[in-house]
Formats: structure tokens, C-alpha cells, sequence
């Protein structure tokens, strides 16, 4: 899962990253506030989500899944509320607080998870010695 995590956060990375172009070559910033959300909460946060997976497998199980998928739902939801918003499509406003909730409780369920979860050099070595040691699940 973490290595999913990676991918999707380059992709946000690369809409970031050609928004931003965009928007220097227009000189129009309106959707400065999607920009920048999508390079913090989709390319930043979900990288470092994806590298913590990988790190330690036992993090990537249960809330691990939680997490990913909320973060997943809430990203587009709140990005695309927004910019619906910004660009005069208020009725699809309702999405950005909808979308707000589910990054806030995928954010919740990280948390959780790294605080159960990421251990020490020692710990995070035997974690990994048991994930391979076990068949896949």
C-alpha cells in the first residue's frame, strides 16, 4: 500500500506542479488555494504516508487501509469542491467540507497508527523479519 501511496502522491505532485505553471503563465492566481492544498495534503502528506507504510508494514494494515482510502476520497472531493467554488459553481461547495472530514479522520487514523505502530530501529527490523516470514494476507 505504501508504494500506491507514492504514486498517487506523484501524480498530485504533477497536477501541483502544472497548475502552478499554469497559473504563472496566465498571471491569474484564483486557484491558488486548490495549488496549494493538492501539493500539501495530496503530494506532501501522502508521500510521507507512503514512506511510513513502507518503512513499517504492520502500519499499513487495518487503520493503514483506513487511511489511504479516506485520504483518497477526501482529496478529490475537497479539491474539486473548491475549484467548483472558486470558479462560480457554488452548488458543488457542499463537497469541500465533505471531502474536509474524510483528509481530518484519515489524518486522525495516521496519527493513531504511527503512535501504535512505528517503533525504533530494533522494533521497525523485527517488524519487517515478521511480514516476511508470514504468508501474504
Amino acid at each position: 500500500m505504501g508504494i500506491w501511496m507514492i504514486k498517487i502522491a506523484s501524480f498530485y505532485f504533477l497536477v501541483g506542479v502544472v497548475m502552478g505553471m499554469g497559473m504563472s503563465m496566465t498571471e491569474s492566481y484564483g486557484l491558488s488555494p486548490v495549488h496549494v492544498h493538492l501539493n500539501l495534503i495530496g503530494w506532501v502528506s501522502m508521500a510521507i504516508g507512503g514512506l511510513v507504510y513502507e518503512r513499517f508494514p504492520s502500519a499499513a494494515r487495518t487503520l493503514g487501509k483506513l487511511h489511504f482510502w479516506m485520504h483518497n476520497a477526501g482529496v478529490p472531493l475537497m479539491m474539486g469542491g473548491l475549484a467548483a467554488y472558486i470558479l462560480g459553481f457554488p452548488v458543488l461547495a457542499p463537497l469541500i467540507p465533505v471531502g474536509g472530514i474524510l483528509i481530518v479522520l484519515g489524518t486522525l487514523l495516521f496519527f493513531l497508527n504511527v503512535v501504535r505502530n512505528v517503533h525504533g530501529v530494533r522494533e521497525a527490523q523485527a517488524d519487517r523479519s515478521a511480514s516476511r516470514s508470514t504468508p501474504a494476507g
